[in-house]
């Protein structure tokens, strides 16, 4: 018979605070003196740690270490709930700005007829339109490596047709079975 108190319940148990385990407040704070900065301290400068804990507890603040490793540590004196969400806020707004590439993959064979090739390219354009980077492939299977010079014309046409929408990183490059090359999006013109 199973117990329902044996199991480990992972949906609703709250996660551990990354922000506020990175970060040292008051009396967690163990060295004798410490840099105090911030907008709401008078006097800037290096000043006992003792001192410094009474200065946040007078403005109702706690004291944060922020840079642990100088010397002496830099501490502020801040609302350490607002101070982590300020931190979270901050990384959120970093990782939305960050690009994320996408590559998308078309494949060909090394006897890849006309009309699959104008329509391989066709989808291709529409990739690099649209930011994504290409990767191209001719995939050999079994006797067809013979036709290695096929694939790598065929590749190399790829790139001419497609010369106004994007650039190759490098030439054709074979990897295993397969000979592939990657496109880059052109910079858009303002």
């Amino acid at each position: 018979m199973i117990n329902n108190t044996d199991k480990k319940f992972r949906g609703n148990r709250p996660r551990p605070n990354d922000f506020a385990d990175k970060y040292r407040i008051n009396e967690q704070i163990k060295v004798d003196e410490v840099r105090l900065v911030g907008d709401n301290v008078a006097n800037n400068g290096v000043v006992s740690r003792d001192e410094a804990i009474r200065l946040a507890e007078g403005l109702g603040l706690d004291l944060v270490e922020i840079s642990p490793n100088a010397e002496p540590p830099v501490c502020r004196i801040v609302e350490f709930n607002k101070f982590i969400y300020d931190q979270k806020k901050k990384q959120k707004e970093i990782k939305s700005n960050t690009v994320k590439m996408v590559v998308k993959e078309i494949r060909f064979g090394p006897n890849t007829d006309e009309h699959d090739f104008q329509f391989k390219v066709k989808h291709a354009q529409k990739f690099l339109q649209d930011g994504a980077k290409v990767k191209a492939f001719v995939f050999f299977k079994g006797r067809t490596i013979l036709f290695k010079t096929n694939g790598e014309g065929l590749l190399l046409k790829f790139i001419e047709e497609l010369q106004d929408f994007g650039k190759p990183d490098h030439a054709p490059v074979m990897d295993g079975k397969r000979l592939i090359v990657f496109l880059a999006p052109m910079a858009k013109k303002k």
